[in-house]
């Protein structure tokens, strides 16, 4: 199977850390992370992708790898840093960076590999090249 690296595309979303976020340890939970890491990539895929591709394919998730940095805490402002790394057959590799907004810190790194699967049918579905385009520097 060919992969294809992608000249990366990068998006950001903030997010601000609640009390809900926070577990017995007094610093967010290893589960927010996760969250933040499909927020940001929905959200991603939701202002970058054609509209003809946002209604024929949705994805799910094969594996995700998250290196916990740093703890943030209630009150923190942080913010998801995400690009696709590259894309083979049904599947993407994408990257995403957690980092406190206050101070730029790195607080966690992930990889994610997603499958996407056609709308309708629920299969998984080979990307054709043009899907990939919008996620391609603008300036490469």
């Amino acid at each position: 199977m060919r992969m294809v690296p992608v000249m990366a595309h990068t998006y950001e979303h903030a997010f601000s850390v609640g009390p809900g976020d926070i577990d017995g340890l007094g610093h967010v939970n290893n589960l927010v992370y996760l969250r933040w890491i499909q927020e940001v990539a929905a959200a991603h895929w939701s202002s970058v992708a054609r509209a003809e591709d946002r209604s024929a394919i949705v994805w799910v998730v094969v594996r995700h790898e998250i290196d916990y940095v740093k703890p943030a805490f209630e009150g923190d402002g942080v913010v998801a840093r995400t690009w696709v790394e590259s894309w083979h057959g049904a599947t993407s590799d994408r990257r995403t960076e957690v980092r406190r907004a206050a101070d730029g810190e790195v607080l966690a790194r992930a990889r994610t590999v997603w499958c996407a699967l056609d709308a309708a049918s629920r299969r998984p579905r080979r990307l054709a090249a043009a899907v990939s385009t919008p996620f391609a520097e603008e300036d490469a």
